[in-house]
Parts: structure tokens; sequence; C-alpha cells
């Protein structure tokens, strides 16, 4: 059995402020240390439950936080970008299962340092009508090529809007979220302890009953309120965009996987107005 891990750092435990999420900073170096020890422990439960090989995708900004040197030598890495399926890099290895450690709820929900992909420019995203964050947008991604989303770890508006989607996944709580910037917060020993029983749990289950998948019905609409006027004027350069409101475009596309790509180009395409 072979397992995909997503690391991303909003959601690990002690993390509050932005400046701990942004390289550059001693803050920075302290939380991708805590990201990679949940990180590890998601692989030791992994493999305690029997998985056969475990990929972690470090999925957060530039996709270069993890430390190499602490991580467990039996995970295999995916690190830098850009990449075809971003957050869900691995999948094309032939995974049976995909887990979310230290992940947030969606753009403008109650959790932790909360966004969905891109705080700059992304103020919502709903596909069909229904509001979707990183977990749901990313979970459909996996579910689209048979692959159930079977754990996931962070504050608990997390968990809150995720649960729906992803019944039969474990949850582990690592912080309760009190603002924006603000949480009560296990240490890092005990969300990492969490993490490995909360994994293993999940692993142990998919081994015995094949998990159910999220999905939405085609055709595949996705809604897009951006921040700024001059960012909705930026994404409708592209073909196929439809205008709504000052900050509002629309596009439609055949796969949940054209949808994740077409989000990660305008995200890339943000930058130019920076």
């Amino acid at each position: 059995m072979k397992i995909l891990i997503s690391t991303d750092i909003e959601g690990v435990a002690g993390v509050v402020d932005p400046q701990q999420v942004r390289a550059g900073n001693p803050e920075y170096e302290r939380a991708r240390l805590w990201m990679t020890k949940e990180a590890n422990a998601a692989i030791l439960g992994a493999f305690e439950a029997g998985a056969e090989k475990v990929f972690v995708n470090d999925s957060h900004a530039g996709f270069r936080n993890i430390i190499v040197s602490e991580l467990d030598p039996r995970a295999i890495l995916i690190t830098g970008k850009p990449r075809l399926y971003s957050m869900m890099s691995g999948i094309e290895f032939n995974v049976d299962g995909v887990a979310l450690v230290g992940h947030h709820s969606q753009a403008q929900g109650r959790g932790v340092l909360a966004h969905t992909i891109n705080s700059f420019a992304f103020a919502k995203i709903s596909i069909n009508g229904q509001s979707l964050g990183e977990p749901g947008l990313y979970g459909l991604l996996a579910a689209e090529k048979g692959i159930p989303l079977i754990f996931g770890s962070g504050d608990q508006y997390l968990a809150e809007e995720n649960k729906a989607h992803f019944p039969e996944a474990i949850w582990v709580e690592t912080k309760w979220a009190m603002g924006h910037t603000c949480a009560a917060s296990k240490t890092i020993e005990a969300s990492c302890e969490d993490i490995r029983k909360g994994m293993k749990e999940a692993v142990s289950r998919l081994q015995q009953n094949k998990s159910s998948l999220f999905s939405l019905k085609k055709p595949y609409v996705c809604t897009l309120q951006t921040t700024t006027p001059g960012l909705a004027d930026l994404f409708c350069m592209l073909p196929n965009t439809n205008r709504v409101d000052g900050v509002t475009i629309t596009f439609e596309q055949p796969s949940i996987e054209y949808i994740v790509r077409t989000l990660n180009v305008f995200s890339s395409m943000s930058a130019s107005l920076r």
C-alpha cells in the first residue's frame, strides 16, 4: 500500500502568525521544523499500519519548506515547483490514499491563517455553487483519480468544513482557533503523537475497507471571487472566462484537474500585480 501525505504549515501546532509561514525570518525556521516533525509523525503512523511506501508532498508556498535532513529516511519527498498537480502531486505514483497534514480552513473562514491557495488574490472559490477550501479542491482532484482522502490535521475549522465531504477520514485537531492569528495549541510533541495515532488508524481502515470518494456533478463551473477588480481584469485575459461583477469571474472545465490547474495558473499570474 502506498500513501501520499500533503504537508502544509498553517495547520501545524503552534503556528498562528504570518511571520511563521514566510521564509526569511527566525520564526519561519522554527515553524518549518515543527512542520517536518508533524510530517514524520504521519509517516511513522502510516508505516506502523503497514504502508509499504510513503510519499511526502511539500505543499506550502514555494514548496521548499520540509527540512530534508530531518525527514524520516523511509519517505520520498516531493519538493519544488511548478508541478502538474500542485498540492496533490504524488497521485501520479498510483497511491492508495491521501493524507493532509498541517492544513487549514478556507478563505473567509474562521480558522487560523485561513485562505484558499492564494491569500493575495483569491477571496472565495466555489465549484457548482459549493464553497471549497484546499482540502475540498484537492480532495476532489484525488477522488477524480480514484484516490480517497483518509486523514487531515489542523485546527477545528479544518475538520468542521470538510467532514461532510470526507466522512470516513480521520481528523486530528492540533489547535483550536480563537481568531485569524490566535489559537489554543497543543505542544508539538502532543500534536505529533495524535497525528501518529490518527494516521495509523486511517491507513488501517483503508486496508480493511475501500473509502468513498467525494464528487460533484458535471459540468464543473468554478466561481472565483478575487480580492480586487484589477485581479479579475487580469484573470479574464485567459479565454473562456466570464466576468460576473467587479471582483467575480466564472469558468467551466471538463474535469476537476483542469479546474485546479486553471486556479494555479491564476495564482501564478497574480504575482504580476503584487
